[in-house]
């Protein structure tokens, strides 16, 4: 503690104690805008990092803290919506990510203005002091989870799953699609609400250049599909198993990261492989939650997190098989993409 009279020094001299000055040569964190972030960033430069990441995460490699989640009620003067704050730091980077994602502000629809939004921190992990502000408005977080889908379509599915069916039609299913070219060409069939779907195949069949098409019935999408994207909000299930083809399918759900995520039917989850992306989040805010308060299923019936997979501790698909591949999103990818769009970014 300073004495009165060092303090009153201080003020009358207009010295800076060391802790300050020391700061005070800190250069200020640069702020990116949304349009400078889009115009940069592709889900293409988020999966060989995101990549490494899930395989680091495997290894004990990455701080990463459970989400802080913040409930906003519906009031007069607020809500209804929902917070969350992740973030993580990889061994010998040189950055690490704390993010802000905010989500389901349903009424901004009224006011002509999407319903979430985002912020990523980027700091130094040499000296603690804030690099980057990105203001992305969930744009790297959905690439982020576009990167997790394409991970995990390629190393749990066969090369020859070709038909990728995408339940739900909104961003994240924009980018999982754009994610999944990446890795192979395939056929599309998607299924929305609304009458989503005709416009999702139509934008993506132009911007890819491959066949997507729009059905009636999510039963009629299994039917056809490989390999299944569910991307929801997640609070009532959007497939059946006997909707499943018999020969061996993957099930990439990443729906709401919330307590209310339920996309999948414990029966499905019970039918083969659960790979979790994080088994202490999925457990609390996944499809693993339902079964765990169930009574159906143990955190020991999880077959592996996906990183263990990435990093060949564990083997992904083995034939005709459901593997069902839970993201809720983990601090490691935001701390994976923070460190690309710094590195991308910061050269402008």
């Amino acid at each position: 503690m300073l004495s009165s009279v060092t303090k009153n020094f201080i003020r009358s001299k207009n010295v800076l104690p060391m802790a300050a000055r020391a700061m005070a040569g800190v250069p200020p964190a640069r702020l990116f805008d949304y349009e400078t972030i889009i115009a940069n960033l592709t889900v293409a430069d988020a999966i060989d990092s995101v990549e490494g990441a899930f395989a680091a995460l495997a290894q004990g490699k990455v701080d990463v803290p459970m989400p802080m989640h913040i409930s906003v009620n519906e009031s007069a003067n607020a809500g209804p919506g929902d917070c969350h704050i992740k973030g993580g730091y990889i061994d010998a980077t040189p950055t690490f990510t704390v993010k802000l994602a905010t989500v389901s502000f349903y009424k901004n629809a009224s006011k002509g203005i999407p319903p979430g939004s985002g912020v990523f921190c980027v700091v130094s992990a040499e000296n603690g002091a804030p690099l980057g502000i990105f203001q992305e408005n969930r744009y790297m977080t959905d690439l982020r989870t576009g990167a997790a889908g394409a991970i995990a379509l390629k190393h749990c599915s066969s090369p020859d799953h070709d038909t990728i069916g995408f339940i739900g039609c909104g961003a994240i299913a924009r980018n999982m699609a754009r994610a999944s070219a990446a890795v192979r060409p395939f056929n599309g069939v998607a299924y929305g609400f609304a009458g989503t779907a005709d416009a999702f195949c139509k934008e993506m069949e132009e911007e890819l250049g491959m066949p997507f098409t729009a059905v009636d019935t999510a039963e009629d999408l299994c039917g056809k599909s490989d390999v299944i994207f569910t991307q929801t909000p997640g609070s009532e299930t959007v497939l059946e198993l006997g909707w499943l083809k018999k020969t061996g399918v993957t099930i990439i759900a990443s729906g709401s990261d919330q307590p209310t995520k339920n996309e999948i039917p414990i029966d499905v989850l019970k039918a083969g492989k659960y790979v979790s992306d994080l088994t202490k989040q999925t457990s609390k805010v996944g499809e693993l939650r339902v079964a765990l308060q169930a009574g159906e299923m143990t955190e020991d019936d999880v077959y592996a997190e996906l990183g263990e997979i990435v990093a060949g501790s564990k083997p992904g698909r083995e034939g005709d098989e459901i593997i069902v591949v839970d993201l809720t999103g983990t601090g490691a990818q935001d701390a994976a993409i923070g460190q690309v769009a710094w590195d991308k970014l910061s050269k402008l």
